[in-house]
């Protein structure tokens, strides 16, 4: 009798035992991934923003370095010097690269009668482009 009674009680917990279906299980994984989805669509321009504003400080950092340049020699870096004249002459300690890896560029004179201009080729690494492939210029 004791037996018998065990062995129902034990019958009735496993029927009782409930876990999730295989429904259950994909309805679960389909939400974790769109919430993946979600998440991955908004963090990946912040990325691109952050590499432009560093070009851009980066760009005003070497803008800084070119005009105590000038004010130290009475004239700008040549073309031919280029950036490396303000490693020489110790305005900055060293050379960055753009955030797409490649080197910030140099000319004088600047376009539209500026005296000079620093660029980046943006992510592409060619002239032109549009919006993260775009020219950052002083």
């Amino acid at each position: 009798m004791l037996l018998t009674r065990l062995r129902r009680w034990r019958r009735r917990a496993r029927q009782n035992e409930e876990g999730f279906t295989l429904v259950e299980m994909m309805v679960v994984i389909v939400i974790i991934g769109l919430l993946a989805t979600i998440v991955v669509i908004n963090v990946m321009p912040a990325a691109d923003r952050a590499a432009v504003t560093k070009a851009r400080a980066d760009i005003a950092t070497l803008e800084q370095g070119v005009e105590m340049y000038r004010l130290d020699n009475m004239r700008y870096p040549t073309s031919e010097e280029g950036l490396q004249a303000l490693v020489n002459g110790n305005y900055v300690r060293r050379l960055p690269d753009d955030p797409w890896n490649n080197p910030y560029l140099y000319a004088a004179p600047g376009p539209e009668g500026r005296p000079f201009r620093i660029s980046s080729l943006g992510a592409d690494g060619r002239e032109g482009g549009d919006g993260d492939n775009a020219d950052i210029t002083n």
